[in-house]
């Protein structure tokens, strides 16, 4: 499953998956997905491009009570 970001003038990619995943290092899920992209420093606007949807789970009926 995937998301569809429309690129703004100068967004970078590791802003992408801090804005998407919450972890800037996250970013080679976004490469990976967009390969006719190509890999500059920033992107210019008006790209199209596939965010791809990581499914969380829930762990927290695993962990003791005092890590939840």
């Amino acid at each position: 499953m995937f998301l569809t970001h429309i690129s703004a003038e100068g967004e970078r990619w590791d802003q992408l998956a801090h804005r998407y995943y919450g972890d800037p290092l996250q970013y080679e899920r976004i490469v990976a997905a967009n390969p006719h992209v190509p890999l500059t420093v920033t992107l210019p606007s008006g790209l199209t491009l596939s965010i791809p949807v990581i499914e969380q789970v829930d762990l927290s009926e695993e962990l003791p009570p005092w890590l939840r």
